[in-house]
């Protein structure tokens, strides 16, 4: 039986994106117009941000979660997933206090970097995500190295993402400043990139991504089809 997916949605742009992803990546297995059942709520990016820079802090974000946790388990959710990277900090907060289990964005990624055998990965997002712990919890055990960009790089980074993306604003300068950023992170080592922001995929859709020189880790598309394994009871 096919498993109904909770999304624990954070922004508009990066839930929109992650819901299309679902529903065109089950088609490949279940033919044209079909996909499991999915549930979305969410909380506004305002409340996150009200807590995230107040006196909640982490603990707020994961109040907040947790009752997306309530509220799509009691709409017949079998397991959850949230398209938004930054977030993914409170998670350890959240574990005992949800209903039903959640996936991580982050093993999804991690398992793609060690499928394809990478060693040095970029990682880009907000600058809470860049200089968390999210990814590095993930890529430390499997003895892959990441790194971030320059402070500079990183401002420029979250600035793109809460200016112009969380806003559904596509800038072409934007988009070749990232470029640069990842070519820069070329020159420093890395064999691979994460868009570890669900947004950055709006500047960077699959038709630019193939055309840069590092492999890119879209962790959206990613974290669809880690999604999909689970519901189709393809993982533990």
């Amino acid at each position: 039986m096919i498993k109904h997916i909770g999304i624990a949605a954070v922004t508009h742009q990066g839930a929109a994106l992650a819901y299309q992803n679902i529903a065109l990546e089950a088609q490949k297995v279940m033919g044209r117009d079909h996909h499991p059942q999915i549930s979305l709520h969410n909380h506004a990016l305002g409340d996150y941000m009200k807590v995230l820079e107040g006196k909640g802090g982490w603990q707020g974000v994961a109040d907040l979660l947790i009752d997306s946790s309530n509220r799509l388990a009691a709409s017949g959710a079998d397991f959850i997933i949230c398209p938004d990277n930054t977030v993914h900090q409170a998670f350890n907060l959240i574990r005992d206090e949800s209903p039903i289990p959640w996936l991580h964005i982050a093993d999804a990624v991690a398992q793609e970097a060690q499928r394809l055998a990478m060693h040095k990965v970029a990682v880009l997002g907000t600058h809470y995500l860049m200089e968390g712990p999210v990814y590095q919890s993930k890529f430390d055990p499997l003895g892959i190295s990441w790194q971030i960009p320059s402070e500079a790089d990183r401002i420029e980074i979250n600035r793109m993402i809460f200016d112009e993306l969380v806003q559904g604003h596509l800038d072409d300068t934007s988009r070749g400043n990232l470029v640069e950023i990842i070519e820069a992170m070329a020159k420093r080592g890395c064999d691979g990139v994460v868009l570890a922001c669900t947004e950055l995929p709006l500047l960077l859709p699959p038709a630019h991504q193939a055309s840069l020189g590092l492999p890119i880790l879209d962790s959206t598309r990613l974290l669809a089809r880690y999604a999909l394994d689970f519901a189709y009871n393809r993982l533990n």
